[in-house]
């Protein structure tokens, strides 16, 4: 039972950094950065980072061990939307973390990085999106567990 309880919060809890560092990310995120802004948006990026492993994680040990019976999810069409929706920010993210890590070389030569409109715009955009996605995560997670959906695909 404690296992359930720790996994559960800890799965809860990544969420809540998820947001917060996307959030850090975009107030964050200016045409001009100093230094120090893109310290904090590369510090926030891999907070970002492990706090997705950890929901993956923690997810995948709910689904097998630790939440309803494993074919429960697996036949639940609202637990594939969630899966697609954390698959499509997961893979938009690595643009945003690609173009952070690219910014270390400059940051360890005391130089802020420099960034053209476009890439600030883009970047701005996908931050935007993976908020959205995060945002719909918890709700699909909520119709999953009250078996809203079901009822989409039965005969």
């Amino acid at each position: 039972m404690w296992a359930s309880a720790i996994t559960a919060y800890f799965h809860y809890l990544s969420l809540g950094v998820i947001f917060a560092t996307l959030i850090t990310e975009f107030f964050t995120l200016k045409e001009e950065l100093t230094l120090k802004d893109a310290w904090r948006i590369l510090w926030a990026d891999t907070a970002y980072g492990i706090a997705a492993l950890t929901v993956l994680g923690t997810g995948i040990l709910r689904v097998l061990y630790y939440g309803k019976e494993t074919a429960y999810y697996m036949n639940q069409p609202v637990f594939w939307m969630k899966m697609a929706v954390f698959l499509v920010v997961g893979t938009l993210s690595l643009y945003p973390t690609i173009s952070f890590l690219g910014w270390i070389k400059s940051l360890t030569q005391e130089k802020p990085p420099e960034i053209t409109l476009n890439k600030y715009k883009r970047l701005k955009y996908i931050i935007i999106v993976e908020l959205c996605g995060f945002t719909l995560i918890p709700l699909l997670a909520s119709m999953m567990a009250r078996g809203i959906g079901t009822q989409w695909f039965s005969s």
